[in-house]
Formats: C-alpha cells, structure tokens, sequence
C-alpha cells in the first residue's frame, strides 16, 4: 500500500494486486463512518491490478483512521460468514 496526500485527512492508497472485490466492499465499510466525507476508488487501467483508494474525513481525523476500521470491520465481516459457512452442514438435494 502506497498512501499519497499532503493533507492527512485526504489521501489515496494504491492497492496493488486487488480489483473491485475488494475496492468495492472495503468502500461500503468506510463510508459506514459518520467521519468520512467522501470514499471511492478507481481501477487505474485494465492490464494493472491496483486500485487507488481516495478517502476524504471530515475535521482533524487522519484518513488513515477509517482505512484501518474499514479494513478491520471488513476482515471481521468475512470471519463471520466463513465460520457461519463451516458450522452449518451443506444441505442435500436429495
């Protein structure tokens, strides 16, 4: 992850090797944040697999805040749905 900014409440991290899997489910989690203002992100360009993520906070709050949380939240989210996939048997079409 590369963080590019002057100002610490405005950056945008480049992710390399992620696509809109992760770009759009980390954006749901972030904008869930009263403190940010503004959150999306963009494929730079087909053949490159990064993705710049642009967040905007409203205040003193550093951008980075929120990536974290968002990133925290969103691992929390899948250990959710893999543990409930694991506890529960497949059910048969039979």
């Amino acid at each position: 992850i590369q963080a590019d900014g002057t100002d610490g409440n405005c950056v945008t991290f480049v992710l390399h090797d992620e696509d809109h899997t992760l770009g759009n489910s980390l954006r749901y989690m972030v904008m869930k944040n009263p403190d940010v203002e503004f959150c999306g992100y963009c494929i730079t360009h087909p053949s490159e697999s990064k993705i710049n993520f642009r967040i905007q906070t409203r205040g003193a709050l550093p951008a980075v805040e929120p990536f974290r949380k968002g990133l925290s939240d969103l691992m929390a989210v899948c250990q959710h749905v893999l543990s409930t996939f694991e506890v529960r048997p497949f059910l048969s079409s039979s």
